[in-house]
């Protein structure tokens, strides 16, 4: 599809535990992108997302400062291939 694009995003800091995957779907949601996040194993959330560029860049800056309970300490972001997501899945 033309104009979209995909992202893979790791987000480290203080970001399980407060709502930052839930919160995460919702802004998902509201810039329409599709999408999954899911907890890591050493404290990161992961999340896959997908849908027009200019929202996806959005969502990217969003993940920069997170909710208000969490610490972004940084994010790392790697361009991808559209997968056809559709939703947003939390695991």
């Amino acid at each position: 599809m033309t104009g979209d694009m995909h992202v893979d995003i790791r987000v480290f800091g203080k970001v399980q535990g407060v709502f930052f995957r839930w919160s995460a779907r919702e802004e998902a949601r509201r810039l329409g992108l599709a999408g999954i996040a899911r907890n890591e194993p050493d404290g990161s959330v992961s999340l896959a997302v997908e849908g027009e560029a200019g929202a996806v860049r959005d969502f990217v800056e969003w993940c920069r400062s997170g909710t208000e309970s969490s610490v972004v300490d940084r994010i790392q972001v790697t361009p991808g291939e559209e997968t056809g997501l559709e939703g947003f899945e939390i695991g």
